[in-house]
């Protein structure tokens, strides 16, 4: 509940209180312009984040590896995205942080990391090429175990 509270109540009244000193500061045109403006560059920045993430998570995959920071860091681009299409001047100063990759890095270990918990094996590779063949005792596969459900029904 809080934060919807925030999302829903606290940001709209910061947002209008920027807009109202902004256009004190600037006029009614050049406030405006700016909200436009910073839109734009945000967008056309999120566009070259948001390659670069999914180059470096393809190339993770490649090597085996499991690209877990470049899936956090798309879902953080992606709100970036959402912050900075919002008019607003707080919005997009807060988009605009979750553009630079050093801010992204810290804010998941210092903040993220500990309630999101990841277990992955850095030794093992998720992907193998080998198909599964139960008769191959020399196989990777054969010290697996495989979860899975059943159900049984009548015909």
């Amino acid at each position: 509940m809080p934060i919807l509270f925030i999302i829903f109540i606290v940001v709209p009244i910061i947002e209008i209180a920027l807009f109202i000193q902004a256009g004190d500061w600037f006029g009614l045109g050049p406030t405006l312009m700016m909200i436009v403006v910073t839109a734009f560059i945000g967008i056309t920045l999120l566009r070259q984040q948001g390659l670069n993430t999914l180059f470096k998570a393809q190339q993770k995959m490649n090597q085996g590896e499991i690209p877990a920071m470049e899936m956090v860091e798309g879902i953080m681009l992606a709100i970036a995205g959402a912050l900075l299409i919002t008019p607003g001047f707080f919005t997009d100063t807060v988009g605009f942080l979750l553009l630079v990759p050093s801010f992204r890095r810290h804010l998941f270990t210092s903040v993220l990391q500990n309630k999101v918990q990841m277990h992955v094996n850095k030794h093992q590779k998720p992907f193998d090429d080998q198909p599964f063949d139960p008769s191959n005792q020399s196989s990777n596969h054969h010290n697996q175990t495989i979860d899975g459900e059943y159900k049984i029904t009548d015909d």
